[in-house]
């Protein structure tokens, strides 16, 4: 058909384009990787050796885990959907957690970056706004509750093995973030009770343009917040589940890879480090943490015993799994996505 050919070339241009985007990105990532690992890595010929050397039933074993991770995150995103009301195929549901996953791993500010996407693709999807917008929050604040449950039980087998090395500390920081987290779902909660039914009222458009921007964002993040508190306990408790599984997965992915390598790292003493590093993965220094979650994972495996050379080749198969290749993964995905719209839209 005539239309079916005009209509072809535009699409390949479009998917053209799309690639070598991908391709910037990579690159970008690979020469960020270079930079932050530069004189950071042992020799090459010791390292290709740790590697040819590693138990490969471990790195399947790894490789496995870190799809239990990305599965569970992208069930969790499923549930939040699906108890806020909105309907949408698993599948896309895993693609938009894929590419957003890669956004955030790639990208400064990444995981603004990976939010933003998500709520717009939800959007796109036939999600209304602020139930996008919920079901973003929410996952926020479930991640960190399975984080928060990782170190609850850390620090419970630290302070079952050595009574006297528990640090209180962390723990307090836990239970204060989980104690503002639970005041602003009961004021969620209890905030429609107080105000007339009706619907909420859209943004002023009076006004400069900032302080209409302002305001737009205020009732966006007010809706938002009103349909996560409205959340039914075992929908909240079902969200830090697939969070605890999704972080405890990747500890493990961790593990599997250090056994690959024959670390003499203990369990405890990994998980330690594990917990220590996501710290300093919250600050957004690099990309993905190119250098600084690499260093991080390798200083603290050393001090635990391992050789500088075993070390760097268990965190090398560790990051290939949970960062490198998911971004063309992610990659792959986000243009299946877009690739959907426009066939959509023929």
């Amino acid at each position: 058909m005539p239309g079916t050919a005009v209509s072809a070339a535009p699409a390949a241009g479009l998917w053209r384009r799309r690639w070598v985007r991908l391709l910037a990105v990579a690159v970008g990532v690979v020469g960020a990787a270079v930079v932050g690992l530069r004189g950071r890595l042992p020799d090459p010929r010791e390292f290709l050796a740790a590697l040819t050397g590693a138990g490969y039933g471990w790195v399947v074993l790894a490789v496995l885990l870190q799809a239990v991770s990305l599965a569970a995150f992208a069930l969790q995103q499923w549930r939040l959907l699906d108890a806020l009301g909105v309907r949408l195929r698993r599948g896309r549901v895993v693609a938009i957690s894929l590419a957003r996953t890669a956004l955030s791993i790639s990208l400064p500010a990444g995981a603004a970056v990976s939010t933003g996407y998500a709520i717009r693709e939800y959007e796109r999807a036939g999600a209304p706004r602020e139930m996008a917008a919920a079901s973003a929050v929410v996952s926020g604040l479930a991640s960190m509750g399975g984080l928060a449950l990782l170190y609850v039980g850390g620090g419970a087998v630290v302070l079952v093995r050595a009574p006297g090395g528990w640090d209180w500390r962390p723990l307090a920081v836990v239970a204060a973030l989980g104690g503002l987290t639970a005041l602003a779902v009961l004021a969620g909660r209890r905030q429609p009770r107080r105000r007339a039914v009706g619907p909420v009222a859209g943004p002023d458009v009076s006004g400069g343009v900032v302080r209409r921007h302002v305001r737009a964002l205020l009732v966006s993040a007010r809706q938002a917040w009103r349909a996560g508190a409205k959340l039914r306990v075992r929908d909240w408790a079902a969200a830090v589940g697939y969070a605890a599984v999704n972080w405890a997965a990747d500890l493990l992915c961790l593990a599997a890879a250090a056994l690959a390598l024959h670390l003499p790292v203990g369990v405890t003493a990994l998980a330690g480090i594990y917990l220590g590093v996501q710290i300093v993965r919250q600050v957004p220094l690099t990309p993905g943490g190119v250098g600084v979650i690499d260093t991080a994972l390798v200083a603290g495996l050393t001090a635990s015993g391992a050789t500088a050379v075993s070390a760097a080749a268990a965190v090398l198969v560790y990051r290939m799994l949970s960062c490198w290749l998911l971004i063309p993964v992610g990659g792959i995905a986000g243009l299946t996505l877009r690739g959907d719209r426009a066939v959509s839209r023929v």
